[in-house]
C-alpha cells in the first residue's frame, strides 16, 4: 500500500459483514486513505469493493470477529489518528481535517466524538444532546464536554492510545463494545470529548437486528464490561437489574455466560478515579438510562453488525 497523502492525517477504518449495496454506495464519500474489513461476508463484498473502489486496502476476515475487525484496521493504519464508520455512515466533508487539528491542540486527547446527522432529512442523533451535557464538565485539557462513552461510528481516535488499552475486544464483541474501551482510555489518563462541529452522517441500514435482539445484545455487554472492569458490587447490581428487566434481561445475562471465563480472564478493575467519574454520570435519575447517560453506546447509529 502506497504512503498516504501527508495532507491525510486520518485513516477510516470500515468494518462491515453482508451489507455489499451500501458499503459500495458509501465508500466513495469517505476523505484521505481507507481500510475495510470484512468480517467473513458472503454476499460478495469484498470483490464488490475491490472492482468498484481499488484505491482502498480490503482486509477480508477468514470469521466473524465483531468490532474487534476495527481493531485489525487499526493495526493497519499508517496516520495518528483513526476515524471508524460503519458501512451506512461517513464523516462529513473536512470532518477529518478538523479532527486532525483538535488532536494536533490537545496531546492528551484519546477520542474524540463528533455528532452523529441521522437519514435524509439530517435529523439530529438524540445522543447529540446527551453527549453535550455531560456532567464530567470540560477539564483542562478537554475540547469539549469529557466522556466516558461514545458510538462506535461517530468516533475518532488517536491511535497510539486506542492501541494502548487493547482497543475492542474479543470477549464483548458487538454491540456495546464501546463502554469498556471509554473506561481504559480515561482509566488510563486520557481525555474523550464531545466535539459537535465534527460531523458523521449515518443512513440507517434497511438490514438490521430487532430491537429486542439488541436490547438483549446490550445487556450481555454490560454485563461482560462489568466483568471486566467493575468492582463486584457493581458486577451485582448490573446483574440484578438485567434479571429484573424481564425476559430480555435474562437471556442478555444467558447470553453472557459463555465469555464469563475469558471476562474473568481480562479482569482488571478500574481506578477510583474513573469510578467516582461513573458515580457522577449515573447519578441522575433517569428512566432510560441509554438516553441520558454519557456512557451509553445504545444510539440510532450503531445498528449496525461489524
Amino acid at each position: 500500500m502506497d504512503a498516504p497523502d501527508p495532507q491525510h492525517r486520518v485513516t477510516v477504518v470500515v468494518a462491515t459483514r453482508n451489507r455489499r449495496e451500501e458499503l459500495v454506495e458509501h465508500l466513495g464519500r469517505h476523505e484521505g486513505p481507507v481500510i475495510v474489513v470484512d468480517n467473513a461476508s458472503t454476499d460478495g463484498s469484498v470483490e464488490a469493493v475491490r472492482a468498484a473502489h481499488p484505491h482502498v486496502q480490503v482486509v477480508p476476515l477468514p470469521r466473524n470477529v465483531g468490532a474487534v475487525a476495527r481493531t485489525v484496521g487499526v493495526r493497519l493504519a499508517r496516520t495518528p489518528y483513526v476515524a471508524f464508520a460503519d458501512d451506512d455512515s461517513w464523516w462529513a466533508p473536512g470532518a477529518l481535517a478538523r479532527a486532525a487539528a483538535v488532536f494536533d491542540a490537545h496531546p492528551r486527547l484519546g477520542l474524540l466524538a463528533g455528532s452523529i446527522a441521522v437519514g435524509p432529512e439530517e435529523r439530529p442523533d438524540p445522543l447529540n444532546a446527551v453527549l453535550a451535557a455531560s456532567p464530567l464538565g470540560i477539564p483542562p485539557g478537554c475540547p469539549g464536554p469529557a466522556l466516558l462513552g461514545f458510538v462506535g461510528c461517530g468516533a475518532i481516535v488517536r491511535r497510539s492510545a486506542f492501541l494502548e488499552v487493547g482497543g475492542f475486544d474479543d470477549v464483548v464483541r458487538f454491540p456495546g463494545e464501546e463502554e469498556r474501551v471509554a473506561l481504559d482510555l480515561f482509566d488510563a489518563g486520557w481525555r474523550l470529548a464531545y466535539v459537535p462541529e465534527i460531523r458523521a452522517h449515518h443512513h440507517p441500514s434497511p438490514h438490521r437486528e430487532t430491537s429486542d435482539r439488541r436490547r438483549t445484545e446490550l445487556v450481555r455487554s454490560r454485563v461482560l464490561t462489568a466483568l471486566m472492569r467493575r468492582p463486584w458490587r457493581a458486577v451485582g447490581r448490573e446483574l440484578r437489574d438485567a434479571l429484573r428487566a424481564g425476559r430480555t434481561g435474562r437471556r442478555g445475562v444467558l447470553g453472557a455466560l459463555p465469555r464469563v471465563p475469558a471476562a474473568l480472564r481480562a479482569r482488571r478493575r478500574i481506578s477510583p478515579t474513573t469510578e467516582a467519574a461513573l458515580a457522577l454520570l449515573h447519578a441522575p435519575a433517569t428512566t432510560d438510562p441509554h438516553r441520558t447517560d454519557p456512557t451509553a453506546t445504545d444510539s440510532t447509529a450503531p445498528e449496525d453488525r461489524p
